[in-house]
């Protein structure tokens, strides 16, 4: 952790250690589970370029995370963040802040083959690229605009030529793509890359989300032993959201993000800023704090570090959790692709 940097625990004794940040509500992409067409439609009310935060607030914000509240890693995404222009110099802005461990980038890999070399040079570290199937007839009708699996594969292939380290992600949802877990779970454990499987999660409004559509981890843990066998292995660090599974053969791992059926809220450090400039402190939030109104009004350093520190000092959510216990009420939820996942 920063030596100068303070240790702020929220209501449930929780740090501030990662912070994600949304650098565009924008996606090429229309996945039916984040972003479907038929709201996200030619005439959705994307934000105007003057709303976004620019990379220099953004820059300033990430040293205050970094420097006051020991924020360590950063990961940018979106929407799609290779939609916003210029990443890789926000990236190389990012990895000049002292005391930042690691820099990641969530994306759909459609536009890594132009990007994943200038991203790696300015000082990204990793990629977790999105693919729920790869049957490409399924694919093009999860993601809403007929993309093909190929031009996902050569964005990781690109990624991985760069030098970059990559993780894949995959939503496993019921009726839709549960055949997909065990030719993915071949697929990349043959190409020596990690496969997470994320439970379908009721982010937003409006994905028509129902506990009917989720694949559990142990239904996906259930169905991969039966071909190829893994046991649980420790988390690579304390608050690590995925829970790893290796392979008995010791060909590689596996993880799983299973906010349904297995809540991590009690380890959850993160916030996220979204591209307008909220911060909000859970991924199920209704709203956030307006951290653009303040950069804007010629607010110090310290004022907005204050503002930050009361934030997160009050910060109780447990959302999943709740839900787990069936405590959770009926909420009007901030979208996914507003906040990144």
């Amino acid at each position: 952790m920063n030596t100068n940097s303070e240790q702020v625990l929220d209501q449930k004794s929780r740090p501030l250690r990662d912070l994600r940040i949304s650098v565009t509500d924008r996606c090429n992409l229309r996945c039916t589970y984040c972003m479907p067409a038929e709201i996200f439609g030619q005439d959705y009310p994307f934000l105007p370029k003057g709303e976004l935060l620019s990379f220099e607030e953004l820059e300033r914000l990430a040293k205050l995370f970094v420097h006051q509240f020991g924020v360590e890693k950063i990961r940018l995404t979106g929407g799609e963040p290779l939609m916003r222009k210029d990443m890789p110099e926000l990236v190389g802005k990012l990895a000049g802040i002292k005391g930042i461990r690691d820099i990641a980038m969530t994306t759909n890999g459609v536009l890594l083959p132009v990007y994943a070399d200038k991203l790696k040079k300015a000082g990204l570290k990793r990629v977790t690229v999105s693919l729920d199937s790869l049957d490409d007839e399924r694919f093009k009708a999860i993601n809403g605009r007929g993309v093909s699996v190929s031009k996902v594969l050569a964005g990781i292939e690109a990624a991985k030529e760069a030098g970059l380290g990559v993780k894949i992600n995959m939503v496993v949802q019921k009726g839709v793509n549960e055949k997909d877990i065990l030719p993915m779970a071949r697929y990349f454990k043959e190409k020596g890359h990690i496969l997470r499987f994320i439970e379908f999660m009721d982010v937003g409004n409006t994905n028509e989300w129902n506990r009917q559509s989720v694949v559990t981890k142990a239904d996906i843990i259930r169905i991969i032993n039966e071909d190829m066998p893994v046991e649980p292995i420790d988390p690579n660090y304390k608050g690590e959201v995925a829970k790893r599974y290796g392979y008995l053969d010791g060909s590689g791992e596996i993880g799983f993000i299973s906010s349904v059926s297995d809540a991590f809220c009690s380890t959850c450090n993160r916030a996220r800023l979204s591209a307008k400039g909220e911060l909000f402190t859970c991924l199920f939030a209704s709203s956030g704090f307006d951290l653009r109104t303040l950069i804007r009004s010629g607010q110090t350093d310290q004022e907005l570090a204050k503002a930050i520190g009361t934030v997160w000092r009050n910060r109780d959510d447990q959302y999943s959790l709740d839900r787990a216990l069936a405590k959770a009420a009926p909420r009007k939820k901030v979208e996914m692709s507003y906040i990144g996942g």
